[in-house]
């Protein structure tokens, strides 16, 4: 029975898409290679491991994937300043609570930058849980992320909400159902082909709809 909501943060309930973007764009350059950013963004939501080869190939993986993860974070850091929640994140999370469901931030960014996220909504008290790249040994579109933090909080089943088609492949893979959000950039086509049940142009519409998605209430 779903009684644990699982929901992704960068792009989902923090709009950091394009910083992220712009940032792994500005570490490949670092190794004299440039990928185009709308290319970038179209892999954004995978977790580093996986964006590396996937938008910059398996050889420059091999010869460069750890230290342009690195890189990445070093161009990512100085962005942080600029991020801003969306608006009714917070709201969407307190409502989840208030409706009984086990409240999971599953994040794969790094543990500092999940920190800064939660901070920045206020949150820590609304979530009986969160995670972070340290928590799985692969990721989105890897459903371990999702597993681990069902796990976490001992739940018997999740729904995730997420913005990405990575989030929803995910989903589907760890046998959870998607609600979506179009604040990453992705398209309703894009995102329901991935397999989501439901989405919403923004976590506003997502709230005024609540009660017509997975995550109205949890299984009694």
């Amino acid at each position: 029975m779903a009684d644990t909501a699982l929901l992704d943060v960068d792009g989902t309930l923090v709009d950091t898409n394009y910083q992220h973007a712009l940032a792994w764009f500005r570490a490949f350059r670092r190794f004299d290679h440039t990928v185009p950013i709308w290319r970038i963004h179209r892999a954004v939501g995978m977790g580093g491991d996986q964006l590396v080869p996937a938008v910059a190939g398996d050889e420059f993986e091999r010869a460069h994937g750890d230290d342009a993860r690195e890189a990445w974070v070093e161009e990512f850091d100085p962005l942080l300043p600029e991020v801003q929640p969306f608006d009714g994140a917070r709201d969407l999370v307190a409502e989840l609570g208030r409706r009984g469901w086990k409240v999971v931030l599953a994040s794969s960014g790094k543990q500092k930058h999940v920190d800064a996220f939660l901070d920045l909504l206020d949150a820590r008290e609304l979530c009986e849980a969160w995670t972070s790249s340290e928590d799985a040994d692969a990721t989105k579109p890897a459903p371990d992320l999702f597993q681990v933090a069902l796990q976490r909080v001992g739940g018997g089943a999740g729904v995730v909400l997420g913005d990405s088609s990575w989030d929803v492949e995910a989903a589907a893979k760890a046998g959870m159902p998607a609600v979506a959000v179009r604040t990453g950039g992705y398209s309703v086509e894009e995102l329901r082909d991935a397999g989501a049940a439901v989405v919403h142009d923004s976590m506003r519409g997502l709230l005024d709809g609540l009660d017509s998605t997975p995550l109205a209430a949890p299984s009694p």
